[in-house]
């Protein structure tokens, strides 16, 4: 009984004493308003952090060095609240603790030097040659034009006739590369994809001849009509750029993409992507009904019959790989790397989600999001770039609960609420 005694006294007496302290900078505070009109004129004394978010300092909190004859400036005055902050109890709410460290020092950001303002020109000018097939479109476009500069694959997922092969047709057309079609059907064999090693009888030995993989573009219209043995053909390429027929180990032409087509509201006949085989594609997106002027436009044009064969190549394959090197240079700040990693975590950690995104998502969004900043102009990644791919880059790379589909739940609906969860980092001076 004595020890608790002493204790509730030993507490009393540091209560007064730091009741004491606070009571002598409770009349500095409106100087320091005045002197600093950019803050809050709370009449609690409100502390503005570097987030503008809003910390209440009550009367008997302990203060930094604080005594009843200080002459400090209000700098100095400034410097002392916030330390007197820092030592308050950390807030209970996660999104306040984790959005602490996330600042962007802008000071530090590089200019747009002489290669990214050439990044941009090349990557405006494809976008522009593509935008004549498929007219007012410009995201979806930009998302391919990123997914090959970065040197991924691209799913098309959309109802008939919106334009998804035009798009992928277009792309290659624009590009002075080699480019194949394969139609996917439910007799297509492996080796119709990959290529196969025959017996030669002039020569008396085997040869390989290479199938419509090899080229720099190829567009597998269609793809979820093929065998899953066939889809799993194209695994070993997507991922390693190479093909391995009969123990040889074959390259395939650089730069390389695949551009996969498939509808989803029809579904005898076809056979789902594995979920290994949708995480190769670096982006899936969709295109989507036009607009009414743009419609009225089309319909004038009644004429042409095939938009694709109407454009021709303004970029070369050197260009696509230039462009590449380019984006490797574009700065991405720490805090940057910071949000793409929490996104990730939290698809792991969603309840509604069964399996969240790999760490080949998370790397995928930071390709992307390079890309996307140069396509812009800048030499650095700034959150919306993230947030402008984060819903084509992950969406596919996770799988909900039965609860949630049922539900009505859909991946891209996920994304985007884990995008107004999770706390995006603020551009500091």
């Amino acid at each position: 009984m004595s020890n608790a005694f002493d204790d509730a006294t030993h507490l009393s007496e540091r209560s007064n004493e730091s009741y004491q302290k606070q009571s002598f900078t409770v009349p500095d505070l409106p100087e320091r308003r005045e002197a600093e009109s950019h803050e809050s004129a709370d009449a609690d004394g409100t502390v503005l952090s570097t987030h503008d978010a809003a910390t209440s300092v009550t009367s008997n909190a302990p203060t930094s060095t604080a005594t009843p004859t200080s002459t400090a400036t209000p700098v100095e005055q400034t410097t002392s609240q916030q330390t007197a902050t820092e030592r308050l109890p950390a807030s209970p709410d996660p999104v306040r603790q984790r959005s602490a460290p996330e600042i962007m020092d802008t000071g530090m950001m590089p200019t747009a030097s002489a290669d990214i303002a050439e990044f941009h020109d090349k990557f405006a000018t494809l976008a522009e040659n593509v935008s004549k097939v498929v007219v007012g479109k410009v995201n979806p476009i930009r998302q391919c034009i990123t997914a090959m500069v970065v040197g991924g694959h691209v799913l098309l997922e959309d109802n008939p006739g919106t334009g998804k092969t035009q798009l992928a047709r277009g792309l290659a057309n624009s590009i002075d590369m080699s480019f194949k079609r394969i139609q996917f059907t439910p007799d297509l064999l492996p080796s119709d994809v990959v290529g196969v090693t025959y017996y030669d009888q002039k020569r008396s030995e085997f040869e390989y001849r290479e199938g419509p993989v090899f080229a720099s573009v190829v567009l597998a219209d269609e793809i979820n009509r093929a065998s899953p043995k066939t889809q799993s053909a194209l695994l070993e390429v997507m991922e390693e750029q190479k093909v391995t027929v009969d123990g040889v180990t074959h390259a395939v032409p650089q730069p390389f993409m695949v551009i996969a087509t498939q509808n989803p509201i029809e579904q005898l006949g076809t056979y789902k992507l594995p979920e290994a085989q949708m995480d190769r594609f670096l982006i899936k997106t969709a295109i989507g009904y036009p607009s009414h002027d743009v419609s009225v436009d089309i319909l004038r044009q009644v004429n042409v019959t095939d938009r694709a064969a109407t454009v021709h190549h303004v970029l070369s394959g050197g260009d696509v790989l230039r462009m590449r090197a380019i984006s490797e240079t574009v700065r991405l700040d720490d805090a940057i790397i910071e949000y793409i990693v929490r996104l990730v975590e939290a698809t792991r950690h969603n309840e509604k989600i069964q399996v969240g995104s790999s760490m080949r998502g998370a790397l995928a969004l930071t390709r992307c999001a390079r890309v996307w900043a140069a396509a812009d102009g800048r030499g650095y990644v700034v959150p919306d770039d993230v947030k402008d791919l984060a819903v084509s880059v992950l969406a596919h790379r996770i799988t909900l609960t039965a609860e949630a589909t049922f539900a009505g739940s859909t991946p891209e609906q996920m994304i985007a609420q884990i995008l107004e969860e999770v706390p995006t980092p603020t551009l500091g001076a």
